[in-house]
């Protein structure tokens, strides 16, 4: 009867959980502004469409501040889901985010959008290379996104070995770093993935594209051993099954495998939580047991934009984890997050977090 309350004891409280969750990704600035057909066409983009920006959309961000109204959002894969859960979780500094961003004007603003929720960052940040942008252009009801990484893709590991930084890691007990960090600075991710092995805390990762498991599979299957928690949709799951021959296209089978994967602390079972857009969510929780989990049901008719319903899924997950709920409150609550997000306009939320 005692161990209940001995494992709550060691959870983090409210009371003592700045700096809990420390995220570390790719930063981006979204430029969000409402568009003309014309205007696409002018750059070749399409809508509903999501691209690498190429040498002749360069031009594009400097143009559109001075030509639309535009709204400035703190972005990127990893940082969406560590504001999301500093938004849920609702006291200031509660999480830490770390990535490269660029001496400028644009490096300035992310900076301050990120840190007006709460969130505290220790950016590299680097004169070289300019703070990565991404375009959201929105047309009636579509949106096409384009992409400059930039400073993004410029993070050093000697800028998280820094004495400040590395105490942040220290300070936290769980770590997110989404997939796309594994063509930037493997070597970060494997630091603080071993430091979160050897001192008994959550090391989280998500495999975020298709084309991480079929082209950067080495970085990846380097730090899976360290993983606790690994994040994904089914197309992603997919995509992992194929590269490594599960020879299966059952999503909950698939999980299962991955979940059953060589691991570090093997007295921990690996997790895989796997999102299927409007159908339930997937946990395997080790190689043998499966779980199922209804989303909320919503009118197609008020979904105004689901990028970024997966980071923020992620995000109320984490903020439930790092209090220490249950598996299936982690998962409501990432439910819930995905649900609000989808029905704004990018990876955007109230004020205020109703959610309990």
């Amino acid at each position: 009867p005692s161990a209940p309350i001995v494992v709550r004891a060691i959870r983090p409280t409210m009371k003592m959980i700045e700096g809990v969750l420390f995220g570390m990704g790719n930063p981006l600035l979204d430029i969000s502004a409402t568009v003309g057909k014309g205007y696409l066409e002018k750059y070749n983009l399409k809508a509903n469409d999501a691209i690498l920006a190429e040498d002749k959309h360069l031009p594009m961000y400097e143009e559109i501040v001075k030509m639309f109204a535009v709204d400035y959002i703190a972005g990127g894969a990893t940082q969406n889901s560590i504001k999301v859960a500093q938004w849920m979780l609702g006291k200031p500094l509660s999480t830490t985010f770390v990535g490269c961003i660029g001496q400028d004007n644009f490096g300035d603003i992310l900076k301050e959008k990120a840190e007006e929720v709460g969130v505290r960052t220790a950016y590299y940040r680097q004169s070289e290379i300019p703070t990565g942008l991404c375009a959201a252009l929105l047309c009636g009801t579509d949106r096409s996104l384009c992409a400059n990484l930039a400073a993004a893709n410029n993070y050093k590991v000697s800028h998280l070995q820094e004495k400040d930084n590395w105490a942040l890691v220290e300070q936290a007990s769980y770590y997110y770093i989404a997939g796309f960090f594994l063509t930037v600075s493997p070597e970060s991710i494997m630091l603080v993935a071993k430091h979160a092995a050897q001192n008994g805390k959550t090391f989280m990762m998500n495999l975020s594209a298709p084309f991480l498991s079929q082209f950067f599979t080495k970085p990846m299957m380097e730090a899976m051993p360290y993983v606790d928690i690994l994040f994904g949709n089914e197309t992603e799951a997919q995509a992992f099954a194929d590269k490594h021959e599960f020879n299966t296209k059952d999503i909950g089978e698939i999980a299962k495998r991955i979940a059953g994967l060589p691991k570090v602390n093997s007295t921990k079972p690996r997790m895989v939580v796997i999102t299927q857009g409007c159908q339930s969510t997937l946990i395997a929780t080790g190689p043998h047991e499966l779980t199922e989990h209804q989303i909320i049901p919503l009118d197609t008719s008020k979904i105004v934009d689901t990028n970024g319903a997966g980071d923020a899924f992620v995000g109320g997950f984490l903020a439930l984890l790092v209090k220490g709920k249950p598996v299936k409150e982690c998962v409501q609550a990432g439910h819930f997050a995905a649900n609000l997000i989808i029905q704004r306009s990018g990876c955007t939320f109230p004020k205020e977090c109703t959610y309990e």
